[in-house]
């Protein structure tokens, strides 16, 4: 397994001229904040620099993010070409991002969830709106329940919008929030059990598609559940 050798050390799931894509650990921010704290891009960037001995600094695009409880698959375009056309398959939904979470309550075996989301900017979380609210914007996903141990359910997510916190927001909405998530659910842990398990998108300059995935880690409540297999 390659890694970044940095401080964390992340792990490398793909790499050529165009692409770095990682496997982002939980609690580790995306982007640097206010916090100072470790980020994926910093870290990825310093990575670039000291594997290459590149002089000066290295340019590499964050294409999305991933809150800092979430772990998973992180895309990172090595040049503005690919950076270019990589966020334009994002803004036109051709990527498919899937998501993998341990749930608290009774989902369905498969749903498709339809909400409106606004955000508070001062408390950073999301509430579900009214479809005619100002700044309420919609969000959509699918799901279906892999499997049910011990009164919790792993499901696996399909992502049709991204919006800020959403599967967070949706799951609560409906009455089965996501392990650990102290924000929206009822318990607090050191982590959340929602991890972004794949990423499909057309390869900037070899125009084919390549799928992305990384497993979660193999602790509570991961461990409850067979997780190979889904794709």
């Amino acid at each position: 397994m390659k890694t970044t050798s940095t401080s964390p050390d992340i792990e490398i799931l793909f790499e050529d001229n165009h692409l770095l894509v990682v496997n982002k650990p939980s609690g580790v921010l995306s982007q640097e904040d206010h916090t100072g704290n470790p980020d994926i891009l910093n870290l990825c960037k310093l990575y670039l620099k000291n594997e290459y001995d590149k002089p000066g600094k290295a340019f590499l695009g964050l294409l999305h993010r991933l809150d800092r409880p979430v772990s998973g698959v992180m895309v990172l375009a090595k040049t503005s070409k690919a950076a270019s056309r990589i966020s334009d398959q994002i803004r036109n939904r051709s990527v498919k991002k899937k998501y993998l979470a341990v749930v608290e309550g009774s989902p369905p075996p498969n749903a498709f969830l339809t909400h409106h989301l606004k955000k508070n900017t001062s408390s950073n979380r999301v509430d579900i709106a009214k479809p005619d609210e100002r700044s309420a914007k919609e969000a959509k996903l699918m799901f279906q329940t892999v499997a049910s141990e011990n009164k919790l359910s792993l499901l696996q997510i399909t992502l049709i919008t991204g919006r800020a916190h959403q599967i967070r927001v949706q799951l609560a909405a409906e009455g089965y929030p996501i392990w650990g998530d102290k924000k929206y659910g009822k318990a607090a842990s050191n982590g959340i059990a929602l991890h972004a398990y794949s990423f499909q998108l057309e390869h900037p300059t070899l125009k084919k598609e390549m799928i992305f995935t990384a497993r979660p880690q193999d602790s509570y409540p991961w461990n409850q559940f067979e997780i190979s297999g889904h794709s």
